[in-house]
């Protein structure tokens, strides 16, 4: 029924029996009728064509196969339905509605695709509107203001060109459906009852794909996403820490410099997927016996963060606060909130708290709710080498710089540091080689090394060049952080090191989870001892079965170990636990 519905809609007049001028018969037609309805036919054929991508194309680059399009789209069928009960007027304009309606579905699934090779996830219809203001300057640092502002403008009309092809292709496909009202109807009941029992019986040609498929779900899930602001805000009320004294705060690291580092993109992937492990791993292994034989020692695993491909801010929240951070308005309510950080936690215990961050490049008010004494962003380390990656400078130039500025300063208090190792952010290109730390300086000794390494224009035509660029990137990255514990690491020294998320899909490949390693150094046994009952492994690579906990976590667990007294943490289940319960020792079933 349904395929001589689609026969009937493609015929021409001539074919349903319609006679032609010169041609009673209607057996044959003349040059120009034949053209005209050739072209009418084609013209139909690319409206079912747009419509159908609307209703029941993936939204996945990867899932864009023949089977996933065998589906059957209820509001396709609700459509039919809608224009036969409809008198004239009243039907055009229900077409037309419709037809924004599935236009703003395909846009919406255009968005999802970019999402998902660049976040691994969709677009989120109420939370993900502010990242247009970061993709903006993404693409101004990237192609220069003059092309972020056309890349903008072609966006923006052709969004509006698929509003309107859309609209024009329901009143096309409107008047087909009038005219064979009859067949439509049929075909509808048909489909009708073969989409309920697709629904039913959980039918899928492909699997992930339902054959009964209803194209406006994504529309629930705003109800869903509008209450999260209430459930986000019965999170951050438990706070076991809200109001612990600073003389019981992290008596444990008295007279230590702590360094919390960030290595962008350094997700589970860079030490597990057979495309980066062996050199990856070939950096950690050397790293670890460097380290060792400087007396050094080391724990690692995992952490759970709450995104993949971008989003930092999100991870670096997630941690230092202990809440599930994962979108946007719940990281804008946050700081907004007097919840205690991790930095704030060392703060309030005596530290002095620097951020050294050199991606921030603007106004960054964000830093006073962190806790931070001290920003040094992008403007004000001192910097005045070549620009490398996004226009940032070298990690060694970085923690250089926090060297100088800091640790390097007679008679000072013990500083808690948090810095992202930004070489390792995307695009990954040109990666920066390091030198001796002594000729650092004020990083124009990087001079000219730019131009000799990989350039980002040539290294993303190339999935494969993008992969080996971000491998060179986060063995840059760490091989820095390790010879800086080699140059400067003391006795005093506690560096924590992580990853914020996995890299983007077309470095990972999709479905890579949102594990990254997390590694804690220094060459105080005693600070080690003290998360012995954690279960993490020696080493600096963490091996397939090291404990997986959420990143949420890590805050009161940390904060248990080294303070005076173990007050209760809240597991990533829910459950109330101190840190020496079982699940405190972490498994990747238990927290996942």
């Amino acid at each position: 029924m349904a395929v001589s519905f689609i026969r009937r809609f493609l015929r021409s007049p001539a074919q349903n029996g319609t006679a032609v001028e010169g041609d009673p018969t209607g057996d044959h037609a003349d040059g120009p009728r034949v053209r005209r309805t050739v072209t009418a036919r084609v013209i139909t054929a690319l409206a079912c064509l747009l419509v159908l991508f609307a209703l029941i194309a993936p939204n996945e680059v990867g899932r864009l196969t023949p089977g996933a399009f065998v589906r059957i789209p209820l509001e396709g069928i609700l459509g039919v339905a809608l224009v036969l009960v409809l008198p004239g007027g009243a039907r055009r304009v229900a077409a037309a509605f419709l037809g924004v309606g599935f236009g703003l579905l395909a846009i919406v699934k255009v968005v999802d695709i970019g999402f998902y090779a660049v976040l691994g996830r969709p677009f989120d219809l109420v939370f993900d509107w502010p990242l247009a203001a970061n993709a903006m300057e993404f693409l101004t640092t990237s192609v220069g203001r003059v092309g972020a502002i056309g890349s903008t403008v072609a966006a923006a009309v052709l969004a509006c060109a698929v509003l309107v092809l859309m609209a024009l292709s329901l009143l096309r496909l409107s008047r087909l459906v009038v005219r064979h009202n009859t067949t439509a109807a049929r075909a509808a009941a048909v489909l009708g009852v073969a989409w309920l029992t697709c629904a039913v019986l959980g039918a899928q040609i492909v699997p992930g794909s339902p054959v009964a498929v209803v194209a406006f779900d994504r529309s629930l899930q705003v109800r869903t996403s509008l209450h999260d602001r209430k459930v986000f805000a019965a999170e951050a009320a438990v706070d076991a820490f809200r109001d612990t004294p600073g003389n019981e705060l992290l008596t444990a690291l008295r007279g230590k410099d702590v360094v919390l580092a960030f290595v962008e993109s350094y997700g589970r992937d860079a030490v597990e997927n057979p495309r980066f492990a062996p050199q990856v791993g070939a950096v950690l292994d050397a790293g670890n016996r460097r380290l060792r034989a400087a007396g050094f020692d080391s724990r690692s695993a995992f952490l759970t963060s709450p995104t993949s491909g971008g989003g930092s801010w999100l991870a670096h929240g997630t941690l230092l606060s202990g809440l599930w951070v994962d979108n946007q308005q719940r990281y804008q309510n946050l700081v907004k909130s007097d919840r205690l950080t991790l930095n704030g936690a060392f703060r309030r215990a005596g530290w002095r708290t620097v951020g050294v961050m050199p991606g921030i490049t603007r106004a960054w008010p964000e830093g006073e709710f962190f806790g931070y004494d001290r920003v040094y962003d992008r403007w004000n380390l001192g910097y005045l080498g070549p620009r490398f990656n996004w226009g940032t400078p070298p990690d060694q130039y970085t923690l250089s710089a926090f060297q100088r500025f800091e640790r390097a300063t007679p008679r000072r208090a013990r500083v808690m540091a948090e810095i992202p190792m930004v070489t390792s952010h995307a695009p990954w290109a040109p990666t920066p080689r390091l030198i001796d730390w002594k000729d650092v300086g004020d990083g124009s000794v990087f001079d000219g090394m730019p131009a000799t390494g990989s350039q980002p224009d040539g290294v993303w035509r190339d999935p494969a060049r993008v992969r080996a660029a971000y491998r060179g990137s986060i063995e840059y990255s760490l091989n820095t952080l390790i010879s800086y514990l080699e140059t400067y690491g003391n006795d005093d020294l506690v560096l924590i090191f992580l990853g914020d998320h996995q890299a983007a899909p077309i470095v990972t490949g999709h479905g890579a989870g949102h594990d990254a390693p997390i590694t804690i150094v220094a060459r105080d046994r005693s600070v080690l001892d003290r998360i012995s009952g954690w279960g993490w492994q020696d080493g600096l690579k963490p091996g397939p079965k090291a404990p997986v906990w959420r990143m949420s976590a890590f805050r009161d667990r940390f904060l248990t170990a080294f303070g005076s007294q173990a007050g209760p943490t809240r597991s990533p289940a829910g459950r109330t636990s101190s840190a020496s319960s079982p699940l405190s020792h972490g498994s990747r079933s238990a927290v996942r």
